[in-house]
């Protein structure tokens, strides 16, 4: 078995499964944020249950409309206190939250070898510490915080080999934004993305993160990392409660298997209006901007703060541009602050957020008008996701944000530098 059917199978109380098989699966962890869980609430109340399953197992995370930015969003994000605290469920309020994404595993709340469901697609940024995450719709979470499992076909796996050393300023963003091109957003429907080779084992967990939160761009149920030393690292100083590795065998079969040599790829954007839309750096042209966003469940970790603090630093962004830094979570931001990273980045022109996914999906903190372009770190960049349907939207990692962020322009960090 792939390592996400290992996963399924323990979970399922079953020995073996096989990709297609119809499976009851128990879930570790079941999350929802201030969108979705007022929609979940609302099923799980229909139902006529009083009480969740595991109050320590369902965490509600309010990061994408506050601190609130009016009044349906405050309502939305009251309902979701108040079942949280009358429940007693893990709940994080501002002050103390961040993007569900960032905040979950740096939390110690997503471990190796668990089942996590979240009502918000990017839940499968959680394949980079082995676990297999995935996203689905706010009835299936409220019939999950009921009865603590859920019923799912179990997908095939496609395992994607990254042979070579990837070049200075290529991040895992720039793996998943190629893999995407390459694959198109459909390329790995309802399939899991098992990630390995060289450069995987070489990028940091910052990195692999981002690829996994991209999985479902081209279309994928999940992505997933094999377990090692730097996975281990990062969870044992987190970790609150036991978990398990598990590993694909070794016969595993995959549906498919593709292989790149990424030694000589460069930085990529992905143009309007969609992922796969990506092309390298060096073929971006002349495009001006209007405004650069650094945040996001994609890349506002710390990692990515220190890559655009040491490209903008003793630079100033142009003064053309808005420049918008969202830590994604109160420690990333401390550590930031620690650091020195975030005097550096106001002291280049930048103006830095409470963390929220606000931009990303057009919510606020940076909606564009009609005709502006935007070079944004966050994961999509669909007709109006950031606001106006007559805005661009060009996905890149930080290093390229940060340099377009000083230009004026799409440019590469070695180009601002200079």
């Amino acid at each position: 078995m792939t390592l996400a059917e290992k996963i399924l199978a323990a979970h399922a109380g079953k020995d073996r499964v096989t990709p297609g098989e119809l499976v009851n699966v128990k879930v570790d962890l079941v999350l929802s944020n201030d969108i979705t869980a007022p929609i979940a609430i609302r099923e799980f109340e229909r139902i006529g249950v009083k009480k969740v399953f595991d109050p320590q197992k369902v965490v509600m995370v309010p990061d994408h409309f506050v601190p609130n930015k009016d009044i349906p969003s405050a309502e939305q994000a009251k309902m979701m206190r108040q079942f949280a605290l009358k429940q007693g469920l893990v709940y994080f309020e501002v002050g103390c939250m961040g993007i569900e994404h960032v905040l979950l595993p740096e939390q110690g709340l997503v471990l190796p070898g668990d089942v996590v469901i979240g009502a918000d697609s990017h839940t499968c940024t959680y394949g980079a510490l082995g676990a297999f995450a995935t996203g689905m719709g706010s009835t299936d979470i409220a019939s999950a915080m009921a009865c603590g499992e859920i019923w799912m076909k179990v997908p095939t796996t496609t395992k994607f080999v990254y042979h070579g050393k990837v070049g200075k300023w290529v991040e895992g963003k720039d793996l998943i934004l190629y893999t995407i091109g390459d694959i198109g957003v459909d390329g790995a429907l309802y399939s899991v993305m098992e990630f390995a080779g060289e450069a995987i084992e070489a990028l940091s967990m910052d990195g692999r993160f981002a690829m996994a939160n991209m999985a479902i761009e081209a279309g994928a149920k999940a992505g997933i990392f094999r377990v090692d030393d730097k996975t281990l690292e990062y969870v044992r100083a987190r970790a609150r409660r036991q978990y398990k590795v598990y590993e694909a065998d070794e016969d595993a079969q995959y549906c498919k298997t593709i292989e790149y040599d990424v030694s000589r790829l460069e930085p990529q954007v992905a143009f309007p209006h969609l992922p796969s839309n990506t092309r390298p750096i060096s073929q971006v042209g002349q495009i001006e901007i209007d405004q650069v966003v650094i945040g996001s469940c994609t890349n506002g970790r710390l990692e990515d703060l220190q890559v655009a603090a040491k490209i903008l630093k003793g630079r100033l962004v142009h003064p053309r541009v808005r420049c918008i830094i969202i830590p994604g979570s109160q420690q990333v931001y401390l550590s930031a602050l620690r650091e020195g990273l975030i005097e550096t980045l106001v002291q280049a022109g930048t103006v830095v957020s409470t963390p929220t996914c606000g931009p990303c999906l057009g919510g606020h903190m940076g909606v564009l008008a009609a005709g502006e372009r935007c070079v944004s770190t966050t994961n999509r960049n669909f007709v109006g996701r950031m606001g106006s349907p007559r805005s661009e939207v060009y996905l890149a990692n930080p290093a390229v944000a940060a340099a377009s962020a000083i230009l004026g322009k799409i440019a590469s960090p070695e180009e601002a530098m200079n």
